[in-house]
């Protein structure tokens, strides 16, 4: 994967206003060290990683370098099962990998409940936290927590999702959302003319609108689809109120489904909410193939719609690229270090703070079942057992995946 590149005086700019980001004049490193301090920590950047994490080995002089606690605050296990699935598990691995002991970093769901995060993150900072690794269920009360830490000498990554309002001198880890969004558009797009659907009239399904990634996410997928809507190629049924919660989708969708019969087209903005819709529809005897629906995290739900034709394709999101991003900065800030500037390759916008955030952004996937053999499945990220159950084994066939 190729990752966007930013010119010099762009990282420049970022490392004036975020003292963590490296110095500029040179090439991009975290500068000379003074003599007779610890070496220079090793340059890795986003294109550092691979599935078998063996760059994290390269930061095991800084993980010894390093003190304090690395607590990592996760949000729930409702929104999407990638917390459980993949993010604990690769976060652990990585800082494992990176010569960390077990108790030099602790990682927690909080259940979706921002009154348990913010317990958890107290706990943290009084055991001693030096970095705290931010998902936040919302804005405002990851914006207390962060607080709280700053106010601690604590330093802080928005991991996943950006905290408006949160810490000023945060650095941001995620996948390139608006990119994201902007491929469930495409996808749609490809959709409609390859399911032949005449005359679309969509229904524009958002996530939690206190989620910045949603609006991230609806800001790339309606960016592709304005051209359409403006023309007259695609009539818009609609666009509720969003959530990430499925079974609110689903009676969102069966009530605008209701009220509009006609829609044939639903851009969902994950493979969870997706799932809600399309079993909705099925228990309509709506046949696959008829009516598009979009999604990301190629989860097992999802990839399996993508077979069976109910879902156009999802976005998947390699998470154990983000989890060996998000340690390694986390391994930077502890070590009292400055961040390379490869590995921090974007910015992003906090609307409340009205700043740029330093972010590093990682390069999403478009999977249908011409490239899930060469994605997802070469990666692992999902069992080829647990996939092609007797249902798909045909349709795992035609895709190549064995």
């Amino acid at each position: 994967m190729k990752f966007p590149t930013r010119s010099l005086t762009a990282l420049c700019a970022a490392a004036l206003a975020v003292p963590v980001v490296a110095a500029c004049g040179g090439s991009g490193g975290s500068g000379s060290a003074p003599t007779g301090s610890a070496p220079p920590a090793p340059q890795l950047s986003v294109t550092s990683f691979t599935n078998d994490f063996s760059a994290m080995a390269q930061l095991k002089s800084l993980a010894g370098q390093g003190k304090g606690l690395i607590g990592v605050l996760l949000p729930d296990t409702t929104t999407s099962a990638r917390y459980v699935t993949f993010d604990a598990p690769y976060l652990k691995r990585a800082f494992e990998a990176a010569g960390l002991s077990a108790d030099q970093f602790k990682i927690d769901n909080a259940q979706g409940s921002a009154a348990t995060m913010q317990t958890q993150a107290e706990a943290d900072i009084t055991a001693g936290a030096s970095v705290l690794l931010v998902d936040a269920l919302d804005s405002g009360s990851g914006a207390a927590i962060e607080a709280n830490a700053a106010a601690h000498g604590v330093k802080v990554i928005d991991y996943d999702r950006l905290v408006q309002g949160g810490s000023a001198d945060r650095i941001y880890v995620s996948f390139d959302n608006v990119k994201v969004g902007q491929l469930i558009g495409q996808g749609a797009v490809q959709c409609v003319t390859d399911w032949n659907i005449t005359k679309p009239n969509v229904l524009v399904m958002d996530g939690d609108p206190t989620d910045n990634n949603a609006k991230l996410f609806a800001q790339g997928y309606n960016g592709v689809l304005k051209q359409y809507f403006d023309n007259g190629t695609y009539t818009k049924a609609g666009e509720p109120a969003g959530t990430w919660t499925p079974s609110v989708a689903q009676t969102t969708f069966a009530q605008q489904y209701t009220a509009h019969p006609d829609i044939n087209t639903v851009v969902t903005p994950n493979d969870d909410n997706a799932n809600a819709v399309i079993s909705y529809l099925q228990s309509r005897q709506v046949p696959p193939k008829t009516i598009p629906t979009t999604g990301q995290d190629a989860s097992l739900s999802g990839l399996q719609n993508v077979l069976k034709g109910y879902q156009c394709g999802t976005v998947y999101k390699p998470i154990y690229l983000e989890a060996q991003a998000a340690a390694a900065v986390a391994l930077y800030l502890r070590a009292g270090q400055q961040v390379p500037a490869g590995l921090v390759n974007g910015k992003t916008h906090d609307d409340t703070a009205g700043s740029d955030v330093p972010s590093s952004l990682l390069t999403p996937t478009w999977v249908t079942p011409k490239n899930m053999a060469d994605t997802v499945v070469k990666d692992a990220a999902v069992k080829v057992s647990d996939l092609c159950i007797t249902a798909l084994a045909d349709a795992c066939t035609q895709a190549g995946i064995k």
